[in-house]
């Protein structure tokens, strides 16, 4: 086991309607100008309207940025950081998905921080405290609610970076499922998938231990329990407030032990391709667990047996690929495509999607030794939806010099 801490100073409010407590929890926090950061989409369904009138009533003055977009890019977050300045904002309040959490993550730093977000990018750079991060998630989800990071995407070279420091944490969550109710079942099963890929790379990334694993075990047990729930009975207040939870517990695990191959690959898929996160996430999961069966069959008869399945009379290597079997039949069950051809991804952009994948931190935590060939031949299985076994024989088709650096 890796030398480990464990750090997490989000104050979590959970419960049915506690949403329209917005005003009273932000008013505690000493604060007295909000900026709402968004979608138009989430503005659009009226999600806004509840947490808008507890802000009004606790005397709280706030303004609305709505301009987030899937992959959030540098321009945006400082668009967003101009917006709040101009209003003289003290605290920066997201309500919406991952993009919305990480764009708000990126204006509090920002507003405090000097330069340009793009010059942030690794661990511990961010030197002066941003300004109070309030984070109200309406899918399940990222867990962005609970972690140290913030992915915001170069345009000029389509490249998703992760900037991480521990005063991204935001000083406030708070989970509401009545926000949850009318997700689209698309976004149910892309947003659920992305929370069990965050809970089965933490639970078995090297960097992994007993806290990490504590918070992503009981998230993948949860997430194996409700997901398809929610996601066949949309209205199902208590599957959707335990996807929630769920979502937040593989928050928590994964802010504490990273993550793995399926995140390295999948950012750059986002970055290329512009794929929404937690889609591509589901569809390349059970072709990186496939790449590291042999190095973690313990962890993965954990995680079948977590996700519901009877594998007493199975050896470990077979309990082990139950696991991967039963997260096919979870993509199978929602409609996830089962290879990333139907996602657009291209294999044009192969040297660009192995090299931007080494660059990734989460490549030298998998649990298994990746090299540029590895990443390679995932994204070919992936493409083609073979899930074969992977050896260290075959052969891989030769790349441009680019990688020759790596």
């Amino acid at each position: 086991m890796m030398p480990y801490k464990y750090f997490m100073p989000t104050r979590v409010e959970c419960g049915k309607g506690i949403s329209e407590k917005t005003g009273e929890l932000v008013k505690e926090l000493g604060v007295a100008r909000v900026l709402i950061v968004t979608d138009k989409g989430v503005r659009a369904a009226n999600l806004l309207e509840g947490i808008e009138k507890s802000l009004f009533a606790a005397n709280l003055d706030y303004e609305i940025y709505d301009e987030v977009e899937p992959n959030p890019s540098a321009e945006t977050i400082h668009r967003g950081v101009d917006y709040l300045k101009q209003h003289k904002s003290d605290a920066v309040l997201a309500v919406g998905g991952g993009s919305s959490i990480d764009t708000a993550k990126g204006i509090a730093a920002m507003a405090t921080n000097p330069g340009h977000i793009l010059n942030y990018e690794g661990v511990g750079k961010i030197k002066i405290p941003p300004l109070p991060i309030i984070a109200i998630p309406t899918t399940a989800g990222t867990g962005s609610e609970t972690t140290n990071s913030t992915v915001v995407t170069n345009k000029e070279t389509s490249f998703k970076l992760g900037v991480l420091s521990p005063l991204l944490f935001p000083t406030l969550a708070i989970l509401d499922p009545t926000l949850t109710l009318h997700l689209p079942q698309e976004i149910t099963a892309a947003t659920g998938m992305d929370a069990l890929t965050h809970a089965i790379e933490a639970y078995t990334s090297k960097a992994a231990n007993p806290v990490s694993q504590a918070y992503a075990m009981q998230a993948i047990k949860m997430i194996g329990e409700n997901l398809t729930k929610a996601y066949f009975v949309g209205t199902d207040i208590e599957s959707r407030e335990k996807m929630l939870v769920a979502s937040m517990l593989a928050g928590v695990a994964f802010s504490q032990s990273r993550l793995g191959n399926v995140h390295a690959i999948s950012h750059t898929f986002g970055g290329v391709f512009n794929i929404p996160h937690g889609v591509a996430n589901a569809a390349l999961l059970p072709f990186v667990m496939k790449f590291n069966l042999r190095a973690c069959a313990d962890q993965y008869k954990d995680i079948a047996i977590a996700l519901g399945k009877d594998v007493s009379r199975l050896s470990t290597s077979q309990a082990a690929e139950k696991a991967i079997e039963t997260v096919i039949e979870m993509n199978q069950a929602m409609n996830i495509p089962l290879n990333i051809k139907e996602l657009g991804v291209s294999l044009d952009y192969l040297p660009k999607l192995v090299e931007d994948s080494m660059r990734s931190g989460n490549v030298n935590i998998n649990p298994r030794l990746t090299k540029p060939k590895d990443i390679q031949l995932i994204i070919e299985n992936a493409y083609y939806g073979q899930l074969e076994e992977f050896s260290e024989k075959r052969e891989a088709i030769p790349l441009p010099n680019v990688l020759s650096h790596i």
